[in-house]
C-alpha cells in the first residue's frame, strides 16, 4: 500500500523549500495556489487555496499525489483531475492537523483516486 502521507522520490521535492505561492496544475487544468505546506514526516501535504475555481474553498492535497515539483517554474503537479479535488472531503482547518481520524479519511480518499506511477 501506498503512503499518500510522503513525497514520491520521483517528485523532486527538496526538503526545506518553501512552496508557498507555487501554483498547482491537475491533470485537466489549474487548481490554485499553495497556501501552506507541511514536511512532517508521514504526513506531509500542500493546502491548496483554488481562488475563484471553488468559490474560494481551500483543500488538503496529502504529498502522494505530488507527480512532479519544479522550481523553477514554481509549479506543483498532482496526479489528480479537477473534479477528484472538487469532490474530496471538506477541508477541516480544525481538523487538518493531528487527527488521525481526518487523516484517514484523506488517506483513503487519496488513495483511491490518485494514479500511481
Amino acid at each position: 500500500m501506498v503512503n499518500v502521507w510522503i513525497y514520491r522520490e520521483t517528485s523532486k521535492r527538496l526538503a526545506g523549500t518553501d512552496l508557498t505561492g507555487y501554483k498547482v496544475e491537475a491533470l485537466d487544468g489549474s487548481v490554485g495556489k499553495v497556501d501552506k505546506h507541511s514536511d512532517e514526516v508521514d504526513a506531509s501535504y500542500l493546502v491548496v487555496d483554488t481562488g475563484p475555481w471553488i468559490f474560494g474553498k481551500q483543500v488538503l492535497l496529502p504529498a502522494g499525489t505530488v507527480s512532479l515539483i519544479d522550481m523553477d517554474e514554481q509549479r506543483i503537479n498532482v496526479d489528480l483531475t479537477k473534479e477528484q479535488i472538487k469532490s474530496a472531503p471538506e477541508f477541516d482547518k480544525e481538523k487538518h492537523l493531528g487527527d488521525a481520524q481526518y487523516q484517514s479519511v484523506l488517506g483513503g480518499y487519496y488513495g483511491g483516486t490518485a494514479h500511481r506511477a
